[in-house]
């Protein structure tokens, strides 16, 4: 498929991951709309050029507008947090899903590629895990909504009509990440930032614009009903990843605690939080999602898309450096 001239809609486009493939698409001719939760009021991709519809993917009236004269849906639009309600989790990541994925189909779009997250491995699993690999939802929300979502969609996959698309992004840093680049650093700021047991273990790092270009072949290739792991392809541990973090922000490196104890200090932190009637920042349950063993294969999406991850995790700390030059942090965390 020739993407340029093709309308492509972004679910929840003022997002970190939706900006970004904003601009990268309409680097490459494509033209841009998108869909937002009514509740957020950041106007960045209407200053980029791309048409806002505002409303919630579990609208079928939003989605179903949305979706009119659309060639391609992206659908970024998810509740990432490390725990919470199963309800809510199931509300947005599977039902909103599902919701904007018939009207696509409805509405004439032929491709719906759905960002899943390589979190429905869960926590503990074979080195070098590939798509094929047993899934566990390790009675995480986020991780079992994932699972749920991708075999709902797979069942409206429809090749030559209706195109479904699956990938699993590894850890997603760069500019305006909140997980991995700014509450990090704003945690480091305050010398509350910690790692596991030293570090050890990998973080599978992708950096934005791998990513969306990962994305952009598999829409070329018209790669309907695969699933693709995509990271930078790198093992690093979680210790460099985070001291390299550190030092491009000019900060001190972090310390280690062991597993438990870290878990204790968030509990401890989360139940003082919930006290005095606080949003929570961070969950016991981040531990998990930080001290992840093993690299996952991005051999299926380098063999079947000629994915080649073109920056590396030194070119991608320092375009992040750049950023953070230019950047007040707290904006984000508001």
């Amino acid at each position: 498929m020739n993407l340029n001239n093709k309308t492509l809609l972004i679910t929840g486009i003022s997002g970190f991951i939706g900006l970004r493939a904003t601009e990268l698409a309409m680097a490459q001719g494509m033209k841009v709309c998108g869909l937002q939760d009514s509740s957020d009021k950041n106007k960045k991709a209407q200053n980029l050029g791309a048409k806002v519809i505002y409303g919630s993917v579990t609208d079928p009236t939003a989605a179903q507008k949305a979706c009119l004269g659309v060639d391609i849906v992206l659908h970024t639009d998810e509740l990432a947090k490390e725990g919470g309600s199963l309800d809510k989790f199931r509300e947005r990541n599977v039902e909103g899903t599902v919701n904007i994925a018939k009207a696509a189909k409805n509405a004439g779009v032929k491709t719906f590629v759905h960002l899943s997250s390589v979190l429905v491995y869960g926590f503990n699993y074979p080195d070098r895990i590939t798509e094929d690999g047993p899934l566990r939802g390790e009675d995480n929300p986020y991780c079992q909504t994932k699972i749920e979502a991708e075999k709902a969609l797979l069942e409206l996959n429809d090749p030559g009509n209706f195109g479904i698309i699956i990938i699993r992004p590894g850890d997603v840093y760069g500019p305006g990440s909140i997980p991995w680049t700014i509450r990090p650093l704003m945690m480091m700021k305050q010398k509350l930032f910690a790692y596991a047991n030293d570090g050890r273990g990998v973080i599978n790092h992708v950096y934005v614009d791998n990513l969306i270009d990962a994305i952009f072949l598999a829409i070329e290739k018209e790669a309907y009903g695969e699933i693709f792991n995509v990271t930078d392809g790198q093992e690093t541990t979680w210790k460099e990843y985070f001291t390299h973090l550190a030092e491009v922000a000019g900060l001190a490196a972090p310390f280690s605690l062991p597993k438990d104890e870290l878990k204790l200090f968030l509990k401890l932190r989360y139940q003082g939080q919930k006290l005095f009637r606080k949003e929570a920042d961070l969950l016991p349950e981040v531990v998990d999602f930080m001290t992840r063993p093993y690299a996952y294969s991005i051999a299926k999406a380098q063999n079947r898309l000629n994915y080649q991850p073109t920056i590396d995790l030194k070119e991608g700390m320092r375009l992040t450096q750049e950023w953070l030059k230019k950047t007040d942090l707290q904006k984000f965390v508001q």
